[in-house]
């Protein structure tokens, strides 16, 4: 920024302004009274007020409430903001006025001033004005919850379902290479009978499956358009035709289809859509957090832990302990849940907070859930390429540890009876001896049968063992 200022005026009077800078004396007054996250919106939503900008002017232009010319400079500089060459021109802290209006008359006055420059005016003239133009049949009350929903589905459309997508792939992967490994399975982190591991990641992969139909699921509501109700949903100021034109736009502009909204005093005074898609976001990082978990769980020791998978040797575990290696994607992918988790709170409490004709919780709103879609993005992508596909089987620790199992013992409840099965179990334990080794040398079963019966990869299947 240089040192140089240049006066910009608005309603309040006049503000000295970085002579550099696109925005102006609203945005100029936002920067000083909100010195308190140093936080400012990122790309998503940014580009979601260009976006939102741009269609605004388009459908004025056909409309006839803005002419040609104007609305020409206005979508060109539009254009720069959704493409990112103006994010340095949004310094408003994220913590700012509820309806996010200061967002909105920055977004108004730069792409005022770049449109006057564009069409050859002198940057600070406002002939291409921020309100009577760029601003033309909105209010911020329409235009930031539009901004919301636009960013938040850009985000989950374009980031969050294409990553779950490689998750998902690469845990199917794991699933085929593993389909043939039989380990023992836990309940309650204690034996239980025997599973495969292409089994328990079928589990993760389907777990993964239904978050992304979860999250799908999220474009019904989040599609819906709050703009064209301007400052309380009754539409105001704005042509009857406007909402149904620039969503139309939007959707162009997107490739994601958009509509306008059922009720505008809905879509202004509660932000219950995106209370219920940040719930899908939570839930998806639950799932992430659980398979991050069981992963840590199966890869721990390497000596003295479960062991039954070998996990990728991203970075040195331990600045003190020589060769230590941690699970350290997985941990991130913990830290990750427990953050979506905090700004779900923060969502869910905003959302419930709508007051009379419009809730004052957006701006929150909108970044911690964008919050969320980058996090879950970026968690699930990473987890895939650096962990989940690196990940190999201890084949010969699988078996080994399933013969030993006293769970085995579950499959002779149907042939000698729960109480008997129960009895050889513990001998086992006692004894240091298989549970078959027990049975045959108890004369419950012959060794025929006892290999028949206690075969663990037929365990793994429906049914019972040994009948004819």
């Amino acid at each position: 920024m240089t040192d140089e200022f240049r006066t910009e005026r608005d309603s309040l009077g006049e503000m000295q302004v970085p002579a550099d800078a696109y925005w102006g004396a609203q945005t100029q007054r936002a920067v000083e009274n909100f010195p308190i996250s140093n936080e400012q919106f990122g790309r998503r939503f940014v580009r979601a007020l260009g976006v939102v900008k741009k269609a605004a002017a388009q459908a004025n232009r056909e409309l006839g409430t803005l002419d040609d010319e104007t609305a020409t400079h206005i979508v060109a500089a539009a254009d720069e903001v959704i493409a990112g060459d103006h994010d340095g021109q949004f310094p408003v802290d994220v913590f700012q006025t509820g309806s996010g209006t200061s967002s909105n008359m920055n977004a108004n006055e730069v792409i005022s001033n770049r449109a006057t420059e564009l069409a050859g005016g002198e940057v600070g003239s406002r002939d291409i004005h921020p309100n009577d133009h760029v601003n033309f049949g909105q209010s911020s009350n329409d235009v930031i919850p539009t901004a919301m929903h636009v960013a938040a589905l850009e985000a989950v459309e374009k980031d969050v379902l294409p990553a779950l997508a490689e998750l998902r792939d690469a845990l199917a992967a794991k699933e085929s290479e593993f389909d043939d490994v039989v380990k023992t399975g836990r309940t309650h982190l204690q034996d239980a009978t025997p599973i495969t591991l292409g089994q328990e990641f079928s589990g993760y992969r389907a777990q993964t499956e239904k978050g992304i139909t979860r999250v799908k699921h999220t474009h019904e509501h989040l599609s819906e358009l709050a703009l064209g109700g301007t400052a309380v949903g009754t539409g105001l100021n704005t042509h009857p035709e406007f909402p149904a034109k620039a969503a139309e736009y939007i959707s162009e502009e997107t490739g994601i289809d958009f509509r306008e909204a059922d009720n505008h005093f809905e879509a202004q005074a509660a932000h219950d859509a995106m209370s219920e898609a940040h719930g899908a976001l939570r839930t998806v990082a639950g799932s992430l957090n659980k398979i991050a978990n069981d992963l840590r769980l199966l890869a721990s020791g390497p000596r003295n832990g479960l062991g039954e998978i070998d996990q990728p040797e991203n970075q040195p575990g331990s600045s003190i302990m020589p060769g230590k290696i941690n699970p350290v994607v997985a941990e991130a992918v913990n830290q990750v849940h427990k953050q979506v988790v905090g700004n779900d709170a923060a969502v869910s409490a905003g959302a419930a907070e709508g007051q009379i004709d419009l809730n004052l919780y957006k701006p929150i709103l909108a970044n911690n859930f964008l919050q969320s879609t980058r996090l879950i993005a970026n968690g699930s992508e990473v987890f895939a390429e650096k962990f989940v596909a690196q990940l190999e089987a201890d084949r010969k620790h699988c078996a080994d540890q399933v013969e030993q199992s006293m769970a085995l013992a579950t499959a002779l409840n149907p042939h000698i009876g729960y109480d008997k099965a129960s009895k050889a179990a513990k001998q086992a334990l006692e004894e240091g001896k298989t549970v078959k080794q027990v049975v045959v040398e108890s004369d419950y079963l012959s060794e025929a049968e006892a290999e028949e019966v206690l075969d663990p990869v037929k365990m793994t299947e429906r049914g019972v063992l040994g009948d004819s």
